[in-house]
């Protein structure tokens, strides 16, 4: 599965299909992403993939500061409610994305893009 549609209820909870709820077992990382949308990691991808593209020398580095700036601004780590596979997203992170209640998931190698079906290209 590399799509999906919810709609978040009314405590900003977003169900994870079934078929995709080991991928999260490990945990969940939101981020803003690149654009008006978030990231949204398994644990294990942002340990293993994304800490370490982000470690360097920020004080020369000033692509590399942006980067920890942009993606460590508003990243909330959480587990999955194993009952129902739900996982509550911040208010700061929807309206960053421009999300309302629809919402729409895109896998991207590793990661998921989330956010408005309107800005999901």
């Amino acid at each position: 599965m590399d799509y999906f549609e919810r709609k978040l209820d009314d405590k900003r909870r977003l169900t994870i299909p079934t078929e995709l709820r080991a991928e999260f077992a490990s945990g969940v990382v939101l981020s803003r992403g690149f654009g008006e949308y978030l990231h949204m990691y398994p644990q294990q991808v942002w340990d293993r993939e994304v800490e370490p593209a982000l470690a360097g020398d920020y004080i020369f580095d000033e692509e590399l500061a942006d980067l920890n700036v942009r993606f460590r601004r508003g990243k909330v780590t959480q587990k999955l409610d194993q009952k129902q596979g739900r996982v509550v997203i911040e208010q700061h992170l929807l309206d960053y994305a421009g999300v309302d209640r629809d919402i729409v998931a895109v896998r991207v190698g590793q990661y998921w893009r989330v956010g408005a079906p309107e800005k999901i290209a």
